[in-house]
């Protein structure tokens, strides 16, 4: 089995991803010892992504993946984007980026927004991109108790329930981090043959 480094310590992201990525030893940065924070300086999702990716195989060596992703709101210009981790300031809150985003929005009609994730991957010393999205609906107010970030305000088009009250399994199937993931599966996959 391939060993392939997640460059994230986001514990929700880390689950969605092993529960995708079940063909790969997948080693956490709590396995390799890395205990930094990886800035994120960059304003487009794959500048970022490649940082931490290239950041992570500069200390260990290993092959190694970093996604950065976030929410792009239509009524907001694509905000808060890049920057929906940290769209309420420091430190990291998510019940306070979702209650931002909601009270920007509260006056807006057009409540159409999408999530986008970019996955760097480094295999191997060669450096490749996969990209996700996810169009979906805003509500006034959160649903569910699954997921995590905005999940619980964001319907995805096609369906009546937020990400936090869909199934992990529904969620991974749809969601722009299921899709980068598996486009980059696919590759590795192919890669291996």
């Amino acid at each position: 089995m391939k060993e392939l480094v997640i460059a994230s310590n986001n514990q929700g992201k880390i689950r969605e991803i092993r529960h995708l990525l079940q063909d790969f030893e997948l080693l956490s940065l709590a396995d390799i010892s890395f205990t930094d924070e990886i800035e994120e300086p960059y304003d487009t999702f794959e500048e970022n992504a490649q940082v931490k990716a290239a950041t992570i195989f500069n200390f260990s060596g290993k092959n190694v993946f970093a996604d950065d992703s976030g929410i792009c709101v239509d009524a907001l210009n694509g905000a808060p984007g890049v920057f929906s981790a940290r769209y309420a300031g420091e430190p990291k809150d998510d019940d306070r980026n979702l209650q931002l985003v909601l009270e920007n929005i509260k006056n807006a009609t057009n409540r159409a927004a999408h999530y986008k994730a970019v996955i760097c991957l480094i295999w191997e010393e060669q450096t490749y991109f996969f990209e996700g999205i996810c169009r979906g609906t805003l509500l006034d107010a959160p649903r569910g108790g699954g997921g995590f970030g905005y999940d619980p305000i964001f319907v995805p088009d096609g369906y009546d329930q937020t990400f936090a009250e869909l199934s992990l399994d529904i969620k991974n199937q749809i969601s722009h981090r299921g899709k980068a993931l598996k486009a980059m599966a696919a590759f590795l996959n192919e890669g291996m043959r």
